[in-house]
C-alpha cells in the first residue's frame, strides 16, 4: 500500500490578501498577532518534521515603499471592480505607519531557513484570475514579477496557489511557461466551484463542511491531475478560531479524523489556511496546530505517513 501524505499549503499574504474587506486601523492587533504567530508555527513544523508550502504574495518580498514603487510592473490588472486594485491601495497607504503589514523580507528569509519549508507563490499582487476586466497577458506580467522578486532571494518558484481560490484552467499554460510546476485547485464539491456566483447557500455549505461530514476529503495519487502543470486538490481549510468552543472542538476532531483516514488508506490530505487566520485567538489556534502535528506524528509511527510540500507531491506524481 502507498504511504499516506499530509500536504500543508499556506496563503501568506498579510494585508495584501484582505485589504478590500477591512479598515487597516481596526486590524493592527490582528496582524501583529499574525507576525508573532508565524515563528511559533515554524517551530511546531520543525519540531514535528512537517513540510509546508508558503504560497507568498510577491509584494511581501519588497523592503519598503520605495522598492515597492520601483517594482510595479509595466502592465497592471484592469479589474472592473476597482476596489481590488492592490497598487491603488498601496499608494494610498504609504504613510499609514504599518509597513510591517505590507512587507516581510526578513520573515521570508526566516521561513527559508527552516528545514522542509518551500516558498511558493500567491502571485505578485494577489492577482484575481476570474475577475472581469483582467487578462491572461496581465496575469503573466504579474507572475513574471513574482519570479523576479523571488529570484533575488535565491528562490525558484515551483508551486502556485490562486488568490481567493480563483482557479482558472485557461491560465495553466502561462504558469507552465513561467516555471510553475504545480498549482493547488479546489475540492470537487459544488460549493467550492469558484467559476459560479457565490451564493449564501454555498457560503453556508462551506462553513458547515468544517463541522459536519459533507463528503470524503482525502484522495489517491491517481486523483492528482497532470496537464500542463500538476493540479493538486485542497482537502480542507483550517478555519479560524470560533467564539463558540464546541465548534472549535468539532472542527479539530474532523481534521484529525480525516488525517488518520488518509494515513490508513494511503491517500493524500491537503490542509490549507492563511497565516493571518491565527490573528484571532492566537494561543488556542497554536494549540490546535500542535494537536494536528501530534496526530500527524501518530500516523507516521503507526501507518508510515509522510509530510510533503506541493513541489514534492508534484515531483512524486510525474
Amino acid at each position: 500500500m502507498k504511504k499516506g501524505a499530509l500536504v500543508i499549503s499556506l496563503d501568506f499574504e498579510l494585508v495584501w490578501g484582505i485589504f478590500d474587506h477591512i479598515e487597516l486601523k481596526d486590524k493592527v492587533a490582528y496582524f501583529d498577532n499574525t507576525l508573532a504567530a508565524i515563528p511559533k508555527m515554524l517551530e511546531i513544523f520543525e519540531r514535528h518534521d512537517i513540510k509546508v508550502t508558503w504560497a507568498t504574495v510577491g509584494m511581501l518580498f519588497n523592503e519598503n515603499w520605495d522598492e515597492w514603487q520601483a517594482n510595479i510592473p509595466a502592465m497592471l490588472p484592469t479589474y472592473d471592480n476597482t476596489a481590488l486594485n492592490a497598487y491603488a491601495y498601496g499608494k494610498a497607504h504609504q504613510k499609514s505607519g504599518y509597513d510591517r503589514f505590507f512587507f516581510a523580507p526578513n520573515l521570508i528569509k526566516f521561513i527559508q531557513s527552516v528545514k522542509g519549508q518551500e516558498i511558493g507563490t500567491h502571485t505578485y499582487s494577489h492577482y484575481y484570475c476570474l475577475e472581469k476586466g483582467q487578462t491572461v497577458t496581465q496575469f503573466e506580467a504579474d507572475l513574471q514579477q513574482a519570479n523576479l522578486l523571488a529570484n533575488q532571494f535565491g528562490i525558484k518558484l515551483a508551486s502556485l496557489v490562486f488568490p481567493r481560490n480563483q482557479f482558472n484552467k485557461n491560465y495553466l499554460e502561462v504558469c507552465a511557461q513561467n516555471n510553475i510546476e504545480t498549482v493547488r485547485t479546489n475540492p470537487d464539491n459544488w460549493y467550492w466551484d469558484t467559476t459560479k456566483p457565490d451564493t449564501l447557500f454555498s457560503k453556508l455549505a462551506r462553513t458547515g463542511d468544517a463541522y459536519i461530514p459533507l463528503g470524503k476529503k482525502s484522495y489517491t495519487t491517481e486523483g492528482i491531475q497532470s496537464d500542463t502543470v500538476v493540479c493538486q486538490k485542497a482537502s480542507r481549510f483550517l478555519r479560524p478560531q470560533h467564539a463558540v468552543g464546541l465548534l472549535n472542538t468539532t472542527r479539530l476532531a474532523r481534521i484529525k479524523n480525516e488525517i488518520k483516514t488518509a494515513a490508513q488508506n494511503g491517500e493524500v490530505y491537503h490542509l490549507w489556511w492563511h497565516p493571518h487566520n491565527f490573528g484571532i485567538d492566537t494561543e488556542n489556534a497554536l494549540k490546535a496546530l500542535k494537536e494536528i502535528a501530534l496526530i500527524y506524528q501518530h500516523c507516521v509511527q503507526v501507518y508510515g505517513m509522510e509530510s510533503l510540500t506541493m513541489k514534492q507531491v508534484s515531483d512524486n506524481s510525474l
